[in-house]
């Protein structure tokens, strides 16, 4: 067993953290993001004053935090993790950032004496609840194979994407999909509940065809049954959509679907609903529509 480092004990960090010390493994933390509940701290799980401290006693480093600007101070700002790393660490981190300074993170660790592994995961608080996680990586073979045993106590299915920054990449690839499909979803009820239909019965219509997916089960219930809490917050897809379109732009690439799901992420942000869970896109279209789903 190891002992690990975990830094962002947020609403999918504690879960992962748990999952963690219950497969035997001894955790740190330095809790600026999120918080060291009670749960953990009885399962021992000790605390420390700074990002170095946690490097200074910790084999591998996992961190779990909202931003790339979070990222780059827990891994270089001052009294970061760089500056206690012990020969050999292994740093992986499960954020999801922008993949070009995740390639100069990993330059920077590694410089360091430490590998550097990208694994950003999706499958919200649920998946994290039940070490479920879809979880993406970047790094060497070598940064991938010492990372699997850890990834595989937290998440179900792991795929080594490529090289430093491609599990960002492909991160980011996801909360794409993800926002386009929440709001087809959110169209298709909304069109369905205006029309006249039973929502519930076209929903387990659609589920049994080509329109299945697991967004349209999960968020499609959430839609139905005015269930928006957290979850994915909306801020926190609105800021993987800003990578996405920040990205396109530097590609010269067009994301049309992409830059009209965030515009409705913005709407619900702008009537107080930055913090719904992401299935409240549909409230922005109920808003354009002046019907609301299920009345």
């Amino acid at each position: 067993m190891s002992k690990i480092g975990f830094i962002g004990l947020g609403i999918m960090g504690r879960p992962m953290a748990g999952h963690l010390m219950e497969a035997g493994h001894e955790l740190v933390t330095y809790v600026k993001y999120g918080s060291l509940d009670e749960g953990l701290a009885a399962k021992g799980m000790k605390e420390v004053d700074s990002p170095k401290a946690v490097a200074e006693q910790a084999e591998i480093i996992i961190t779990m935090v909202p931003d790339t600007p979070d990222v780059e101070e827990v891994l270089i700002g001052e009294g970061g993790i760089v500056e206690g790393l012990q020969p050999g660490t292994l740093v992986i981190d499960m954020s999801s950032i922008a993949p070009i300074p995740t390639q100069a993170f990993a330059k920077r660790i590694t410089e360091a004496g430490g590998e550097y592994v990208d694994a950003p995961v999706s499958g919200g608080e649920g998946g994290a609840v039940n070490a479920t996680l879809t979880i993406m990586v970047g790094g060497t073979n070598e940064g991938f194979n010492r990372a699997l045993p850890v990834l595989e106590v937290m998440g179900k299915t792991i795929t080594h994407i490529g090289d430093h920054g491609a599990g960002q990449i492909c991160k980011v690839a996801n909360q794409i999909v993800v926002a386009l499909t929440i709001q087809a979803a959110a169209e298709g009820l909304l069109f369905a509940s205006k029309a006249g239909a039973d929502v519930t019965k076209v929903r387990e219509a659609l589920l049994g065809g080509l329109a299945q997916s697991k967004i349209l089960d999960v968020h499609g219930e959430r839609m139905i049954k005015r269930t928006f809490d957290p979850g994915f917050r909306i801020r926190l897809h609105q800021k993987d959509l800003n990578l996405a379109l920040e990205s396109a732009r530097s590609l010269n690439l067009s994301l049309p679907g992409t830059a009209n799901a965030q515009q409705l992420f913005q709407a619900c942000a702008a009537n107080n609903g930055a913090d719904w869970d992401h299935a409240g896109i549909v409230k922005a279209l109920e808003k354009l529509a002046d019907h609301e789903i299920g009345a």
